[in-house]
């Protein structure tokens, strides 16, 4: 073809081209393929390799705490407003996770800790366990053991259904005994912490016939050992995970913030039983971990709470790890 008929060729599409547009058979702003909106989020689970185990990380959904300066004591407003700004974090409410870790060594599968159950204390955002659970493949059923950092009810309450059923029926249950023994104790029903101690009850009394109390620096079951971490409660406990030569530390609430628990570690939290001896034991417990450039798995971080702590001056810092398929 000559260059005059490709130039004609070309001519002719572009005045065919505008004469369909303004005959409006064609629409540059057109979406052909237009989708509905989902609404949904992705499936809350996150499964990869520890050593010779697998690790799968599901959620109880989110928990917000409120405004932060009503649940972190110890700073000046101006200070707090800095932490949060500086983080690009909200200043107005404290929105925490429910980072639920499920360890299957190939003998067992351990769960740890249950979230809210049926407890909405905190609103409707948290009891997604079992949903979660499904999304990741696991059936309740599977469970073996479910081993509880402390008695708090975001951490027991998931143990027992509304009806006194069992949602983990073939598990035992591991637990401190001081943590035990308070949170269900009948005296404690009279006082503030009533809710919480009726949500113990209704959780851990049905299971005390499977209840196993580990003692401190004790491997309770294969490559897991208890280490206390005392002040959230008097028998908080942290956990460190061994398999294939690879380790996790699942820290439980020995911080509940990356931020305002992190950089002053000796701020306090309102939902501590002894605040003070509670910013002591996070204090050695971070400065360990970072020295030993230990992971850490955090219940209550930005999902999906798996990360490592570094020292920065008198605080921390925390840094999450993105998703791997093996640590």
């Amino acid at each position: 073809m000559s260059n005059d008929l490709m130039s004609i060729s070309r001519r002719n599409m572009l005045m065919g081209g505008a004469a369909a547009g303004a005959l409006g058979l064609i629409r540059p702003d057109a979406a052909f393929a237009r989708a509905p909106m989902i609404g949904t989020p992705a499936p809350y689970f996150y499964r990869f390799k520890l050593g010779d185990a697998e690790a799968t990380i599901v959620s109880d959904g989110t928990l917000p705490l409120g405004d932060p300066a009503t649940n972190f004591t110890g700073l000046t407003p101006a200070e707090m407003n800095r932490q949060l700004t500086d983080n690009f974090l909200p200043t107005s409410n404290a929105v925490l996770e429910q980072n639920i870790l499920i360890l299957n060594t190939g003998d067992r599968l351990v769960l740890f800790d249950t979230g809210m159950g049926i407890s909405k204390l905190f609103g409707p955002s948290t009891g997604k366990l079992l949903q979660t659970m499904k999304q990741a493949g696991i059936d309740p059923k599977d469970i073996d053991a479910v081993v509880m950092s402390h008695a708090h009810v975001d951490h027991c309450g998931g143990c027992v259904a509304q009806d006194g059923s069992r949602y983990f029926p073939n598990a035992q249950y591991y637990i401190s005994q001081i943590d035990f023994d308070f949170w269900t104790d009948e005296k404690n029903l009279n006082g503030p912490l009533k809710a919480f101690v009726e949500v113990a009850r209704h959780n851990l009394l049905p299971n005390r016939d499977r209840m196993v109390f580990f003692r401190d620096g004790q491997e309770f079951l294969p490559g897991i050992q208890a280490i206390s971490a005392p002040g959230h409660t008097a028998g908080h406990t942290i956990f460190m995970i061994q398999s294939g030569g690879k380790q996790l530390c699942y820290i439980g609430d020995l911080t509940h913030h990356p931020v305002l628990l992190m950089e002053k570690p000796l701020t306090e939290f309102a939902y501590d039983s002894d605040p003070k001896q509670s910013a002591q034991t996070r204090v050695k417990m971070l400065t360990t971990l970072a020295a030993n450039r230990t992971p850490i798995l955090a219940y209550h971080f930005a999902w999906p709470g798996i990360g490592h702590v570094a020292k920065v001056g008198e605080g921390f810092r925390y840094f999450p790890q993105g998703m791997v398929m093996e640590m």
